[in-house]
Parts: C-alpha cells; sequence; structure tokens
C-alpha cells in the first residue's frame, strides 16, 4: 500500500488564497487514533471559506479543507476500529483547523468517527454529508414538536444543500412543506421535484418587517438564511411553533421582539451539528440509512473530482451555487 496521499492545499500569499493539489505521505498527518483512505467527501460553505484564506475558519496554511469524509480504516490504534472498516466523519475539527476531507488521507481522533452503518455507502454518506445530518438534526426537532396533520412546515434558503434534503426528508415523512427562495421561477422545477406544496419568495416570507407579528401559518419551520428572513419566520409561527434555526446566510443579526415567544409560546431550536453527541450522530445516521433514506437521485447533485473543485468553490463565494456538491477523493 502506498503511503502517500494526494491533497488539495490551500496557501496564502500577497495575492490571496492559492489552491493546488499535492503530494503528501503519511508521515505529514497530524496524530491521531485512526488513518483513514478518504474516498468522498462533499462541499460547504465553510469549506469554501477556509479554501478562499479565511482565518476564521482555519488559523493557519497551508491548510486542506474538508469536513466531511467516508472512507476506510487503513490503521488503527483504537480497539473499536479495525482494518478495511467503513468510516464517516462531519464536524469536529475536521477541515477548519485539522487537514480534512479534501484529501485522499486523514488521520482523526476515534471518538470522532461513525461507523458506516447498513444501508449507506461512501458515496450516499456524502451526498447526505454535512448538510444532509444538519437537515436530519433540524428534521427530527419537527418530528418531535409537530404531526404531518397539523399545518404547514416553511423552509428558507430552499436551493441550498441543507434546505434541500430538509425538503425531502420532510415530503417522505409526509409533512406539507412549504419553500422559501430568492427566486422562486429560477427554482420551481426542482423544489417541486422535491416535493413541496407551495413556493414562496423570501419577500413573501418577511412580510412587513416593522410589525411585531403576522397572522399565523406555520407549525414549524427550518431557516438557514437568519436575517429578516428568520425573523418573518418567527412572526408567523403559530401558537407554539417550533422554528429551527442552522445558518446565517444572510445575516447574524435577528430584528425581532419577543411578542412571538410570549404571546404564542413560539420555541427557537439552534441546530448545530458540528458538535452533536455521538451517540445522536448513530442515531441520525442510522435512519438516514433506513427509515429516513432519500432516493438520492432525485437531490441536485453535482459529483467532481479534486482536480474540478475549485470552480464549485468559486461559485459557492459567488451565489452562484445550489444543491449539493459531492466530491469524489479516491482515484480522482
Amino acid at each position: 500500500m502506498s503511503h502517500t496521499f494526494t491533497a488539495m492545499q490551500v496557501s496564502l500569499d500577497q495575492s490571496g488564497a492559492r489552491r493546488e493539489l499535492v503530494e503528501h505521505n503519511f508521515d505529514q498527518l497530524p496524530p491521531g487514533d485512526v488513518l483513514v483512505r478518504v474516498r468522498y467527501s462533499s462541499l460547504n460553505y465553510k469549506d469554501a471559506l477556509s479554501a478562499n484564506g479565511n482565518k476564521g475558519v482555519t488559523r493557519n496554511y497551508p491548510h486542506t479543507p474538508g469536513i466531511d469524509a467516508a472512507g476506510e480504516v487503513v490503521h488503527s490504534d483504537a480497539a473499536q476500529f479495525k482494518v478495511g472498516d467503513a468510516v464517516l466523519v462531519t464536524g469536529y475539527d475536521l477541515g477548519m483547523n485539522t487537514p480534512g476531507g479534501f484529501a485522499e488521507a486523514i488521520r482523526v481522533p476515534a471518538d470522532w468517527l461513525v461507523p458506516m452503518p447498513d444501508g449507506l455507502d461512501a458515496r450516499e454518506a456524502m451526498v447526505y454529508g454535512t448538510a444532509g445530518f444538519t437537515a436530519a438534526l433540524a428534521v427530527a426537532k419537527i418530528v418531535a414538536s409537530c404531526k404531518p396533520h397539523e399545518g404547514e412546515v416553511v423552509v428558507s434558503g430552499a436551493r441550498g444543500g441543507v434546505a434541500g434534503i430538509a425538503l425531502a426528508l420532510l415530503a417522505r415523512l409526509g409533512y406539507k412543506t412549504v419553500a422559501a427562495t430568492r427566486d422562486p421561477s429560477a427554482a420551481r422545477a426542482q423544489l417541486e421535484a422535491l416535493g413541496v406544496s407551495e413556493i414562496i419568495s423570501n419577500d413573501e416570507l418577511i412580510g412587513e418587517a416593522k410589525k411585531p407579528l403576522m397572522p399565523a401559518r406555520w407549525v414549524a419551520g427550518l431557516d438557514t438564511v437568519g436575517g429578516e428572513v428568520l425573523a418573518g419566520m418567527l412572526k408567523s409561527a403559530s401558537q407554539r411553533g417550533l422554528i429551527t434555526c442552522c445558518g446565517n446566510a444572510a445575516s447574524i443579526q435577528l430584528p425581532i421582539s419577543v411578542f412571538p415567544f410570549i404571546l404564542r409560546g413560539v420555541t427557537l431550536a439552534g441546530v448545530d451539528s458540528q458538535h452533536a453527541p455521538m451517540q445522536q450522530r448513530r442515531e441520525i445516521w442510522r435512519k438516514l440509512a433506513g427509515e429516513w433514506k432519500l432516493d438520492l437521485s432525485g437531490l441536485p447533485v453535482q459529483e467532481v473530482a479534486l482536480d474540478g473543485l475549485d470552480e464549485r468553490i468559486t461559485a459557492m463565494l459567488e451565489g452562484r451555487h445550489s444543491g449539493r456538491t459531492l466530491v469524489r477523493v479516491l482515484g480522482h
């Protein structure tokens, strides 16, 4: 077995970030319990920021991004994993300050790894990736809060990876979903294929921004945008409605009064996939491999090799990216 591997390396110089494929050997990887040959990864916004030299995500360069990885164990110092085991990892510090999944090999602590559940392979797991895991965490909160017959569930940022998988999961579970997006006409065919009942614009969801409350409509919601979109979702949630949030693509600010919370008993529930406990991780991945498993061929997914990733990173940073980007790592 070769002890060398290909990795995307991001370096910083006076002109900014420079991305290139380089050859490394296993000795250049950080300490860890388990060495994994990576077959697939996926592209997330945090990866794009790291690949663009954002020191709020990655402190030190040169660096290899990739917060997701799936493959097989090739060396293990941990009793719970043996050579040949199929595993996946999302979140923790992978791809941030620890060399990540945009490489044919990673070395990580054993307690970061999830055994690949029956019913999923490396490619399928990375079609989900952090986006799908985050979506499923939010959907689990919604399922625990309300039943499909109780009303509509709204999802914002509908053309993005998290929202798309959430919409598909909710439709599979029988919920009536409403998708909110900047340009409903541009996304109609894609969103209708995910089983949405209605498509609305962000402006319609925001409504009259100065109003502390709007007519109640949503029994639950998932926001990936933040700012006025999240505020509008909260202001139009129904009595004891649940709104989950996991993103800030538009803003980190929340311009809202306390009225939705004290007059309607609305709950705002954050979703943090990076630090999810291992027991919860295993359960969510078991669902995604089993009773919640989607027809992944119906999701808007573009597959690229490592040497085709640069253009998708640029598209994501420029706001031209939609759906999911699956990264074929081994055998790129």
